[in-house]
């Protein structure tokens, strides 16, 4: 794997659980709403905005943490969504956050999201195995060979 493609990976094993968690509303009340956890939402924005990715700005993260234009505009939809719920918190509460008008959204479209990238995922993972079982030579007889 070279340094792109390892950078890309370390950077979505943090990214894409973040934008499962946001689309998975049991989850964000019992893990986010419980006190003793360490994941909550503050921790999801930091993910998304500052340590993985800039949600308000993603074209800057094609190729680093994000595979394609569409993981790129919905990282985008997905910013503008969790924006107008945080600007409907007064106190920056999780629980404000959870009962906001825009909070269905932001569920919907990390769903759509989630479903992108880890379809994406899947398919490079998919490519780079058959790019590796096509280069190792093959040991095994044909049926055509046998005896």
């Amino acid at each position: 794997m070279n340094e792109d493609s390892q950078r890309l990976a370390n950077f979505r094993v943090n990214l894409v659980p973040a934008v499962l968690a946001l689309a998975n509303p049991p989850w964000q009340r019992d893990v986010w709403l419980d006190p003793s956890t360490f994941e909550n939402l503050d921790h999801i924005f930091h993910t998304l905005f500052d340590d993985f990715c800039d949600a308000d700005e993603p074209e800057r993260y094609l190729g680093v943490s994000l595979r394609t234009e569409e993981e790129v505009a919905l990282v985008r939809e997905l910013g503008g969504a969790l924006n107008a719920a945080a600007a409907e918190a007064p106190n920056d509460t999780d629980e404000e956050h959870l009962r906001s008008a825009h909070w269905p959204e932001v569920v919907a479209i990390a769903g759509r999201l989630a479903t992108v990238m880890v379809s994406n995922d899947l398919g490079e993972l998919v490519a780079q195995h058959e790019a590796q079982s096509w280069r190792q030579p093959t040991d095994q007889v044909s049926s055509e060979d046998a005896p």
